[in-house]
């Protein structure tokens, strides 16, 4: 009877751990997902879901900006002239099906009168970015975050309004299934390098 009642309470726990365990993978935390995400530079030419988007869109709108001004401006680019125009002005688009173009509009950044009127823009910009980012990784996307283009080109050849600074690039869109992680992706500095208390 003993090893009946044992046998039983060794099922029921390790069903139980299985369901956490299912549950974890189903529901990941944010460190989990931040754990689990990398720059994705190979993509399959699977098109993205219209709602998915719509998603990464709504994690942009409910970013933080200084004052709340929002000046943030994206562009998406998916239809197949945006994205062979992109593929000529960055290397670094990786012909992934949707690429964000995330700028932010001078006219509307907060300026900080302690700092000699430093504004906001490209913080602004990076926070609705990483927001952006990992709502594509919960929607089982991947992503790369791009810098390595001329503004002024970019801009240009997409006619891009005067006040709006053209800041970054987010490739996304299902990664191809030999996509891996750069060779350095895993090298993290301990916390007790970038971390002091005061």
């Amino acid at each position: 009877m003993k090893n009946l009642i044992y046998a039983a309470i060794t099922m029921a726990l390790t069903f139980s751990a299985c369901c956490n365990q299912k549950q974890s993978n189903m529901n990941p935390t944010f460190l989990e997902l931040a754990e689990r995400r990398f720059s994705v530079r190979k993509y399959a030419q699977t098109p993205v879901e219209q709602e998915k988007i719509d998603k990464i869109l709504r994690a942009a709108q409910v970013a933080p900006t200084a004052k709340n001004n929002q000046p943030q401006r994206i562009y998406v680019l998916k239809s197949e002239e945006s994205i062979a125009k992109i593929n000529q002005l960055s290397k670094s688009a990786y012909r992934a099906p949707v690429v964000f173009m995330v700028c932010y509009d001078v006219t509307g950044v907060w300026t900080n009168p302690l700092d000699n009127n430093a504004h906001s823009g490209e913080t602004d910009a990076a926070i609705v970015g990483v927001h952006m980012m990992f709502e594509a990784a919960e929607q089982g996307l991947a992503t790369c975050w791009v810098k390595n283009f001329n503004p002024k080109e970019v801009a240009e050849a997409f006619d891009i309004p005067s006040t709006q600074q053209v800041s970054f690039l987010i490739d996304c869109g299902y990664a191809d299934k030999n996509a891996k992680p750069a060779p350095m992706h895993s090298n993290k500095k301990e916390i007790s390098d970038f971390v002091k208390e005061l």
